[in-house]
């Protein structure tokens, strides 16, 4: 059985929400899931999962939000070569270039994205929350 890590970042609840949806598609596909903070998540933990969603809000200028989220991401980066993973979050302003940024510096090291990356504007609809059950029953499939 797969066992994915939902390592994420949520300020307003808006990609917890996420993370909920992320792993209820997981378990759908027969694989098991954990949600992890991501301010517990670190490298060394990399290799007890066999893919990973990771979610982060849109911050600041369209960017990673920079106190718990981007420190612990920049860390795994070096680490992330071969990994299967999938992106998901929220955002409340711009056109969603941090996802299209945060997507390119995870080809630049090397990651395998699973599945297309999901996005919301503000609380997650009904589509945003189907799309992140997609992605999870992908990284758990």
């Amino acid at each position: 059985m797969k066992n994915i890590a939902i390592v994420y970042y949520s300020g307003t609840g808006n990609t917890a929400l996420l993370a909920d949806a992320v792993k209820e598609g997981v378990e759908q596909a027969g694989a098991k899931a954990q949600k992890i903070n991501a301010g517990l998540f670190g490298a060394d933990m990399l290799a007890g999962y066999d893919g990973f969603a990771f979610g982060c809000p849109a911050s600041g200028a369209e960017g990673l939000e920079e106190d718990v989220f981007e420190p612990m991401f920049t860390a795994l980066l070096p680490h992330l070569s071969d990994k299967r993973l999938a992106l998901f979050g929220s955002y409340g302003w711009g056109d969603g270039e941090w996802m299209r940024l945060w997507e390119e510096s995870v080809r630049q090291a090397g990651a395998h994205l699973a599945h297309e990356s999901v996005i919301a504007l503000e609380s997650p609809d009904g589509e945003a929350l189907e799309a992140a059950r997609s992605l999870g029953r992908t990284l758990g499939s």
